[in-house]
C-alpha cells in the first residue's frame, strides 16, 4: 500500500550533523517553512556522526601535519589550515548564538577544551615543525601555539608518551591550549533535539529509495518505512542529501548532470581505545604525528584524549580497514553499486592511479593486534597489549572526480554538489567535515537560495557576527569572537597567550 504525502518546503535525508546543522540554520533564517528529516536507522547520529565513529577533533589545523605543506623552496604552505581554522571558528559562533539564544543548553555536553599538539621525531621532521611553527605563529589564527625541542617540556605537556623513550633521535613538539574535543554525536542529537521543539517532522527507520523531478520543479522521494515495509511519497520543493556515504548512491539516482563523473572510495577506520582508566588519566591533549611516506592524508596517527558518555576516554589511531560498504550500517554491494556507465572510466582512472592508497589499504588490512601495538609505541613506548582494544569506527567515502589534475583524481576534503536550479544538493567527502558543518551549510544556503539571502544576511550576521569577514584580517575582531565564544561554550581552562 502506498501514499501520497503532501508538499512540504524542505526534505533533509540523512540525521547527521549535517542535516542537523541545516535544519537549524533554516528554522533560524526561515521559521515558516516546514521541514522532514528521513533517516533508516533507529535514531540520529548513529553513522558517521556518532562519536566512536570519528576522531572527535575539532578541526582548525592547529595540530593536523597535513593541512601545512612544505613547498619546493622550503617554504611553508599554511593556506589551507587558515581555511580550516576559519571554518572552526564560524561553527563556533554559530553554537555559541544557540546557547546564548536559550535554544541548546549545557555545551559541556558536545565540547570540551583540551590542549592540541603535533609531534614529530627524526631531524627533518623537525626541521619541517619548527619552520611550521614560525609561520603559524605570524598568524593571528595561532597565537598562543608553543614549540620545544626540550626533553623536559615534553615530559610536562605529555608525561606517557616520554616515560620509557630510549630513541636517541630528535623529537620535538608544538602545542595549544584553544584545542577542542568535540563529540559530534551529542551534538547531533542536542541539534534535533532543539528542531523538535521547533516541529519539525522526523521519519526513522525510513529509507529514501528513489527520487524524481516533478513537473513543477519539485522532487518526489519514494520512501519505505521499514517498521511497515509500505511504500510512502513525499514531495519537497527542496532536497538535502546529508546521509554520509550514502549520498552518492541517491545522488546518482537525482540524475542531475552535476552528479555525473562522480565516484567513490570507501575506507574504513579502526581505532585502539585504552581501558586502563589509570594510564587515560596519565594524558591530556590531542597528540597528531606525521603519516609515513607514502601514507594517505587520512591515515594520519593521533593519541586523542576523547570525552565520551561523560567519561574520558584515550584512543590511538586510525587504522585504515577496507569494505566496500558505503555506510557502517551499509551493503556489501555498495561499492559495486556506485559504478555507473558516466563514472566507469573516472573510476578505472583512479585505480590505476592510486595503487600506493591499495597497497597500504592492504598492509593495513593485515595488521595484527601486536603490529598496530608497535605502531602505538612510537607515542606510547611502555604501552602495555591488555590496556588496548580495537574498536570499529565509521566509514569514509572518499570522492573520485575529474579534475584539472587528471581524470580519475582521488578527493580528500568535504564538498557539495548542487543543481544549477539550487533544488537540490548533496553533500559528499571526508575530513573536515562535521569541524566545518556551518560554513558547508552556509555554503548550502548561498549555492540553492541565493534569492533569499540579501534578506538573510542580517540575521546570518547575528549568528555569525564575522560572516563575509576575514577573521585573519582583523585580529581585534578574532580575539573579541573568539573570547566571546570561549565563555559561552564553557572553554576557558586557560588564558590564552597573545603576542
Amino acid at each position: 500500500m502506498s501514499s501520497i504525502q503532501e508538499e512540504t518546503d524542505v526534505i533533509l535525508i540523512g540525521a547527521g550533523v549535517m542535516s542537523a546543522t541545516l535544519g537549524s540554520l533554516l528554522k533560524e533564517l526561515a521559521p515558516e517553512w516546514n521541514i522532514k528529516v528521513f533517516e533508516k536507522l533507529e535514531k540520529a547520529g548513529e553513522e558517521s556522526s556518532n562519536e566512536w565513529n570519528n576522531a572527535g577533533t575539532g578541526h582548525a589545523a592547529l595540530c593536523e601535519l597535513n593541512y601545512t605543506s612544505e613547498q619546493p623552496d622550503g617554504s611553508i604552505d599554511i593556506s589551507k589550515a587558515v581555511k580550516i581554522n576559519e571554518q572552526f571558528q564560524i561553527s563556533r559562533q554559530f553554537w555559541s548564538y544557540l546557547v546564548n539564544s536559550n535554544l541548546i543548553r549545557n555545551p559541556q555536553d558536545f565540547i570540551m577544551p583540551i590542549p592540541h599538539m603535533s609531534l614529530v621525531q627524526g631531524e627533518k621532521n623537525v626541521t619541517f615543525l619548527k619552520k611550521r611553527f614560525e609561520a603559524l605563529s605570524n598568524n593571528p589564527l595561532f597565537e598562543g601555539m608553543e614549540y620545544t625541542e626540550d626533553d623536559e617540556k615534553l615530559k610536562e605537556w605529555i608525561p606517557l608518551a616520554m616515560e620509557g623513550r630510549t630513541s636517541n633521535e630528535p623529537i620535538a613538539a608544538t602545542k595549544i591550549d584553544s584545542g577542542t574535543d568535540v563529540n559530534f554525536g551529542a551534538l547531533t542529537r542536542t541539534l534535533f533535539d532543539h528542531l523538535k521543539s521547533k516541529n519539525v517532522e522526523f521519519h526513522y527507520k525510513h529509507s529514501v529509495e528513489d527520487l524524481k523531478r516533478t513537473s513543477d520543479g519539485s522532487w518526489e522521494l519514494k520512501v519505505k518505512d521499514l517498521h511497515t515495509n509500505k511504500k510512502e511519497y513525499h514531495k519537497a520543493k527542496f532536497v538535502f542529501i546529508g546521509g554520509g556515504g550514502g549520498s552518492l548512491h541517491l545522488l546518482q539516482k537525482s540524475g542531475i548532470p552535476e552528479s555525473k563523473q562522480i565516484g567513490g572510495f570507501p575506507v574504513s577506520g579502526l581505532f585502539l581505545v585504552c581501558n586502563n582508566p589509570f594510564v587515560v588519566e596519565q594524558h591530556h591533549a590531542k597528540v597528531y604525528g606525521k603519516a609515513k611516506v607514502g601514507a594517505p592524508p587520512m591515515s594520519v596517527p593521533h593519541l586523542d584524549t576523547r570525552y565520551i558518555n561523560n567519561e574520558k576516554s584515550l584512543l590511538f589511531g586510525p587504522f585504515a580497514g577496507f569494505s566496500p560498504k558505503f555506510l557502517k550500517y551499509g551493503s556489501v554491494f555498495d561499492l559495486l553499486t556506485s559504478i555507473k556507465p558516466n563514472n566507469v572510466l573516472t573510476m578505472l582512472a583512479a585505480g590505476a592511479k592510486e595503487m600506493s592508497l591499495t597497497k597500504y589499504l592492504i598492509q593495513q588490512v593485515m595488521l595484527s593486534h601486536e603490529k598496530r601495538m608497535e605502531e602505538l609505541r612510537e607515542f606510547i613506548p611502555n604501552a602495555k597489549n591488555d590496556d588496548w582494544e580495537i574498536v570499529v569506527a565509521g566509514q569514509r567515502v572518499q570522492v573520485i572526480k575529474d579534475t584539472e589534475k587528471g581524470k580519475g583524481t582521488l578527493q580528500f576534503g568535504t564538498e557539495v554538489v548542487s543543481a544549477e536550479d539550487g533544488s537540490i544538493a548533496a553533500l559528499l567527502g571526508a575530513s573536515p567535515g562535521a569541524s566545518t558543518a556551518v560554513n558547508v551549510m552556509l555554503e548550502v544556503l548561498e549555492k540553492c537560495f541565493p534569492e533569499h539571502m540579501i534578506g538573510w544576511e542580517g540575521k546570518i550576521k547575528e549568528m555569525i557576527p564575522s560572516y563575509g569577514e576575514s577573521l585573519v584580517e582583523n585580529r581585534e575582531l578574532f580575539r573579541e569572537i573568539h573570547k566571546h565564544t570561549d565563555e559561552t561554550l564553557g572553554l576557558c581552562e586557560k588564558e590564552p597567550v597573545y603576542s
